[in-house]
């Protein structure tokens, strides 16, 4: 999810919400000349595999109508799929004892919108978090009469069930910056938690950045917030100057970072950033970038702008497979805010040499899966 402002009118029939959220007063800002948030590097290549990618092979939908697909294995191995409604008027939660399961699993809805009030309107990118024995889920969600004036909210878990245990509403998320906010995550790292979220800067000189902070627990932030990456590449700015919707791998010494940016249509990417392990997470010079997408649209494939994954370890304990929306078709029926037709799709990722994560931008899911010997479905 995210929220701009339509700025190449490269389709006069979705000018004012090409790439929703933010209300078009609050995005008429022009870019402003800014320093570079993180360095940009290149990271050497896997080697592409030389199988022809045919039409015939292209993608089918994992679970249709699904955006922002957060995917959690617990303790059992058992799996648990979130994700935003096209409706965006609730949260509803699958569970099943394999991914394959996920797909006719019932959801069952945990919360609806209220009538009224700071959750009345555009619940957003949901996230179930188990933290310290409990769950929790974060989400995003605007006031209907302030509308894309999005912020962070929690909801705890009474109980140890998802499907069956009760949900309260633990409240907003305070973050140090009162600012428009959405696609929150979290993770771990040698005994500390972090919580990184897409934000709009003070200037209003883009539509969000990506934001790292410690967590001094479940519901609340420490104020001491850093910006690690900056829409400022020019593939993060086609029609919408946008970072969100990260997601976080920790693997071979490294923190990798996959974020989502430009507009959600076919010119939706995905972009990485890594630091090193040991590194202070709250410096931004820890922080690099790769200075093209790695992940794109695909004509051949039916994939037209992926975006706002997340990362699960499959069934075998050890393949690494990413969820993430797409829709499969070029022109949009209608807006990005009311074609409701992204999809949840799945593939694997595989590791270089030099241990970075490679997403075969030219391979389908299957052809991944197939590779990694993980095909479920």
């Amino acid at each position: 999810m995210d929220a701009k402002l339509n700025m190449d009118n490269r389709q006069s029939n979705v000018s004012v919400f090409r790439r929703f959220p933010l209300v078009s007063g609050l995005l008429a800002a022009l870019a402003l000349p800014l320093a570079q948030a993180v360095p940009v590097l290149e990271i050497s290549r896997a080697q592409p595999h030389s199988a022809t990618v045919q039409t015939l092979d292209a993608n089918a939908p994992f679970i249709e109508r699904r955006a922002d697909p957060w995917i959690i294995r617990d303790d059992d191995g058992s799996y648990y799929f979130i994700a935003s409604v096209p409706e965006f008027d609730r949260i509803e939660l699958r569970h099943a004892k394999t991914i394959d399961g996920l797909r006719q699993a019932t959801p069952k809805t945990l919360r609806y919108k209220h009538e009224t009030g700071p959750m009345s309107i555009d619940i957003w990118a949901p996230e179930l978090h188990k933290i310290d024995g409990r769950w929790y889920i974060y989400f995003a969600a605007s006031n209907k009469d302030v509308r894309f004036h999005n912020r962070m909210f929690v909801l705890g878990l009474e109980g140890d069930s998802p499907m069956t245990g009760q949900w309260q509403e633990l409240g907003k998320l305070q973050s140090a910056q009162d600012a428009f906010s959405l696609d929150a995550t979290s993770f771990s790292l040698k005994g500390e938690r972090y919580f990184i979220w897409a934000q709009q800067d003070k200037a209003k000189s883009y539509n969000t950045g990506l934001v790292i902070a410690k967590m001094l627990s479940p519901t609340q932030l420490s104020d001491n917030e850093t910006i690690i990456s900056e829409p400022l590449l020019d593939w993060e700015r086609l029609g919408f100057k946008v970072n969100e919707g990260a997601a976080v791998l920790v693997k071979n010494g490294k923190v990798f970072v996959t974020y989502s940016a430009s507009a959600t249509d076919d010119r939706y990417a995905m972009g990485l950033l890594w630091a090193d392990e040991n590194a202070d997470l709250l410096d931004p010079k820890s922080w690099h970038k790769s200075p093209s997408p790695v992940f794109t649209t695909e004509p051949s494939l039916n994939r037209f702008g992926p975006g706002h994954n997340s990362f699960v370890l499959a069934e075998d304990g050890k393949t690494e497979l990413m969820f993430y929306h797409a829709r499969n078709y070029l022109e949009l029926q209608g807006t990005p805010l009311t074609d409701g037709n992204r999809h949840t799709y799945y593939r694997a990722i595989r590791w270089s040499a030099d241990g970075f994560p490679v997403f075969d931008n030219q391979q389908s899911d299957s052809q991944t899966l197939h590779r990694q010997g993980t095909q479920s479905r």
